[in-house]
């Protein structure tokens, strides 16, 4: 380390300060303040709020300043968008544009893009990919210019894995050398995953392109100094279990003990026997639990990973002896004082899936087939209610009259209802061609080996393709109703598959590559096949998704589909073995083979001993060299993609995938002044859970949408739609996707999905028609929802798309921590009903008129507000709410009208 100046923690530690009991995380942002300090930006105040960090928590915020920012496609197009917009109003200020660049390495990997259209044969990857490059070719040909024209910018072009597992496997470092300095490898990313890379001891996690924008142009992200949980795990994983099942047994601990905006740091001696592969499954789903970062310390196992994944020796002995130098290594005999203990005991782990709609609903296999009719009973009571609703208003628009406005009809008369109209599973015989089956309530529609979370685990991808040889060799074949496809997240894991043999094997069951990216995880399972979409529509069948993804919120998977299961890819295969999710895999047989003998889970499950001996032979680290080697190459659809040079893009007028944002023309160079929130009306009364997919879906939309019928008068057919997730570069296609999510529940709508009603007419439209006629009026809009708003996926639209269309601010119970940092940085003001009350509590039905005084004048973290709601009969109610700006800088994007505002502004000061 002589080489090399470090911001030395273990001076601290000799200068009387107690730095060995500090988590291994805390230590880490301690060493980025000690580092950073400037006594301007970063003070002596931040400094001690870390060397004396309070386990009971504080509310202080701390600056913290990544050392790289990962980007996907899906949020790194609207980013660079951004990115270009500044320069071209920074030119037009008569500036140098070639000023606006990132400050900070960015690496964005291209693996949203690719849809499954092409499944279950051996031209499926090929046929995917053309598909993709006609529908992307627009917004890649931006993010090659981007490649081209900025500093400190690189793109790893389309199919050549998932941003998560490419970071894992390649970019991360564990400690970075730059101009002089070594110091831990850390990062933030535009995607709530990127705390994966936790797992190989790496600092990151997930924020908006908003913030990860300003984080590429120097600006520091602030947040409140966090708690920190230790996770205790004892005891190794069982026969029979995987890592998928410990990880989904602590998305539930997590998520019921509360550990939003925490970090948590595992330790124990089970970390001792939890591969990087491991840890880093358990770190993906941080998002799932709520937390910031699931963080494991280095040690001998990150070595050993980096080892095999063909770092470099330098750069291990590099990790190696900075971490012990410096009080970042984990010895296991550590005396960590942490915020709360959990612990969990790995041995008692069995099989286990999540769902319907969420990952910490966690159930044992061997309960699925008896909960199933719960499930299902309570899927049909939503229908019935979404029908009934439909039934009403269409009974309105043919002349009726005198209906109220209400939330839902009581539980018991739904339950009734049921019972009458659903004693059995609906069902749908199919005839095609030579086939001919029944699909009913239960069935599973798609079969997908996909996400980070799991295909960066070699145990449970060549699991997979073990169970998938078992079962080829007693003569079961996946159903024929079932969509089946494999996506991987690196070209490694085909690599080791086919030298396995296994490929052959996942493959005779139809598991066939479909691409390397996140396909069904995010939202592009692609079509069902058109007798099986048919049957759901005409059956009003509920059929299910298996994946081995991170993510099963409603209508993420595919909108047809409304249960979603998350589980192992050993179980994905198995599953789509049998057909239907209402079974119980583990004591029932599977199928029957020719002989007509039962075949059982047990009889295909590989032992952990059988898998580790195929990894040994098959997964080499000449894999990680010859597949890395060329990241950035690309194939020749990328190499020979022609885009435009020059530091200004050149921007298309009629481009239906790229626009110049709105946010920056004309900009100011003082901020106006803040005014209070007068007369506004509510566009959408939320209840808890709302999720950003709910806010901004990602996946497809059909013609008959906002977004639809824009792009319709733009003349583009409906097969090219895309996705709402491929359009981010599009503002008018967002801003009519905002709150668009077709299972979105507003309580002053009038129907299920995304839609409202504008008070003044009384009249039904969609969220987006409603907001553009209050616009029309100057009529200010705010939000009302309840517990956990915003969480899920960092999605800047789902803010970017709030304030376009006119939203002021939101009035939720609690907040997801990304979200709630998005609105700011997009200057919707987030607000905070105190603690027990509710838009429910206080009488609210969303028909009222909406002040929010106390934003003018004074405006502090967490100042309390007074609104005042207004009846149409004219009685007025007052209650107050909290301004969820959580530190000064906050309220400097606020009233500058956004993070990137403020940013531009100061750059044109310089």
């Amino acid at each position: 380390m002589k080489d090399y100046k470090i911001a030395s923690l273990k001076k601290l530690q000799d200068e009387g300060h107690s730095i060995h009991k500090l988590p291994f995380s805390i230590r880490i942002l301690l060493e980025n303040i000690l580092r950073n300090h400037d006594g301007y930006i970063i003070t002596d105040e931040h400094l001690n709020t870390l060397i004396n960090w309070d386990p009971n928590g504080t509310d202080k915020d701390i600056p913290f300043k990544p050392a790289r920012v990962l980007m996907q496609d899906f949020t790194g197009v609207p980013a660079v968008v951004d990115i270009a917009s500044l320069r071209d109003e920074f030119i037009r200020k008569g500036k140098d544009g070639t000023k606006i660049n990132p400050a900070i390495p960015v690496d964005l990997v291209i693996d949203h893009s690719v849809q499954v259209d092409y499944f279950g044969t051996d031209y499926s990857y090929k046929e995917n990919v053309i598909r993709e490059y006609e529908r992307n070719s627009e917004r890649y040909e931006l993010l090659k210019w981007a490649q081209q024209g900025m500093e400190n910018f690189t793109v790893v072009p389309p199919g050549m894995g998932i941003c998560h597992q490419v970071n894992l496997e390649y970019l991360a470092q564990g400690v970075t050398l730059r101009d002089g300095w070594a110091f831990p490898d850390t990062l933030v990313g535009t995607d709530s995953h990127t705390p994966m890379v936790n797992g190989i001891g790496v600092i990151a996690w997930g924020v908006g392109g908003i913030e990860a924008e300003a984080a590429m142009l120097g600006q520091p992200i602030y947040f409140t100094c966090p708690e920190v949980i230790g996770l205790k795990l004892t005891g190794r994983i069982p026969e029979g279990a995987t890592a998928t099942d410990m990880v989904l047994t602590i998305t539930k601990i997590l998520r019921e003990f509360g550990v939003v905006g925490k970090f948590v740091e595992v330790f124990g001696d089970g970390l001792d026997h939890l591969t990087v592969t491991d840890r880093a499954t358990i770190a993906n789903m941080s998002p799932e639990f709520g937390c910031t970062v699931t963080y494991f310390p280095i040690d001998d196992q990150t070595l050993n990973y980096m080892r095999k994944t063909n770092r470099s020796e330098s750069q291990i002995k590099l990790v190696e002896e900075y971490c012990k130098d410096n009080l970042l290594w984990r010895t296991g005999k550590e005396e960590i004082v942490y915020s709360h203990v959990i612990e969990l005991d790995l041995g008692i782990l069995e099989p286990t899936v999540a769902g319907p709609k969420r990952p910490q609903d966690k159930i044992f296999v061997k309960d699925l087939g008896k909960t199933f009719s719960q499930l299902l009973e309570e899927e049909h009571n939503r229908t019935y209610v979404a029908a009934k609703d439909r039934r009403e208003q269409a009974w309105l628009e043919e002349g009726g009259s005198g209906t109220e406005l209400r939330f839902e009809p009581k539980p018991k008369e739904v339950q009734q209802s049921i019972k009458v109209e659903k004693e059995e599973l609906q069902s749908v015989r199919i005839k095609l061609k030579n086939k001919e089956y029944v699909l009913s309530d239960g069935s599973i529609a798609i079969a997908a080996i996909t996400s980070c979370t799991n295909t960066s685990n070699p145990e449970v991808m060549i699991g997979a393709g073990l169970v998938a040889r078992k079962a080829v060799e007693r003569g079961l074949r996946t159903k024929s109703w079932v969509k089946t496809s494999l996506a991987p997240g690196s070209k490694v894991v085909t690599q080791y598959l086919k030298r396995s043999g296994l490929l052959e094997d996942l493959e005779a069951l139809r598991f066939h590559t479909v691409g390397y990216g996140c396909t069904s995880c995010i939202g592009n399972s692609g079509p069902l096949p058109a007798p099986i979409a048919e049957a759901v529509t005409q059956g009003d069948l509920i059929v299910a998704s298996v994946l081995s993804g991170n993510r099963n919120f409603e209508a993420r998977v595919h909108p047809q589909v409304k249960m979603n299961f998350l589980m192992s890819p050993m179980l994905v295969v198995a599953y789509a073995l049998v057909g239907r999710v209402d079974v119980d895999l583990i004591n029932d047989p599977l199928d029957y083979d020719p002989n007509g003998r039962p075949v059982y889970l047990r009889d295909i499950w590989p032992t952990h001993e059988e898998i580790r001996e195929v990894i040994n032979t098959s997964l080499k680290q000449q894999d990680f060299e010859d597949v890395y080697s060329v990241i950035f190459e690309g194939e020749e659809d990328w190499k020979e993609l022609k885009a435009p040079v020059g530091q200004k893009f050149i921007w298309n007028p009629s481009s239906s995938y790229i626009r110049e944002v709105p946010f920056f023309e004309n900009l100011s160079e003082q901020p106006a002044a803040v005014t209070d929130i007068q007369k506004a009306r509510v566009l959408l009364y939320l209840g808890d859970s709302v999720t950003t997919d709910h806010i901004s879906p990602a996946g497809s939309f059909n013609q008959e949408s906002a977004a639809g019928k824009y792009l319709m008068e733009q003349v583009v057919k409906p097969r090219d739609f895309n996705s709402y997730g491929s359009r981010r570069g599009n503002h008018e296609v967002m801003m009519r996707g905002t709150f668009a999510n077709v299972r979105i529940k507003n309580k002053i709508a009038q129907r299920e999905g995304g839609y409202s009603t504008y008070f003044p007419t009384g009249e039904s439209l969609t969220v987006f028609d409603t907001a553009m006629k209050y616009k029309q009026d100057g009529t200010p809009l705010v939000v009302f929802a309840g517990k956990e708003y915003g969480s899920g996926s960092s999605r800047d639209w789902a803010a970017k798309g709030a304030f376009l269309l006119g939203i002021k601010a939101v009035i939720a119970e609690s907040y997801e921590r990304i979200h709630r940092s998005n609105l700011v940085g997009m200057g919707v003001a987030p607000l905070q009903f105190l603690d027990g009350q509710s838009a429910i509590s206080l009488g609210l039905d969303g028909t009222e008129s909406i002040t929010i005084l106390g934003l003018a004048e004074s405006l502090t973290p967490h100042k309390k507000l007074t609104v005042i709601a207004e009846k149409e009969t004219g009685e007025s109610m007052e209650f107050t709410v909290i301004a969820r700006f959580d530190s000064e800088i906050e309220i400097a994007y606020f009233k500058n009208g956004g993070i990137l505002q403020y940013v531009l502004r100061d750059f044109m000061k310089r």
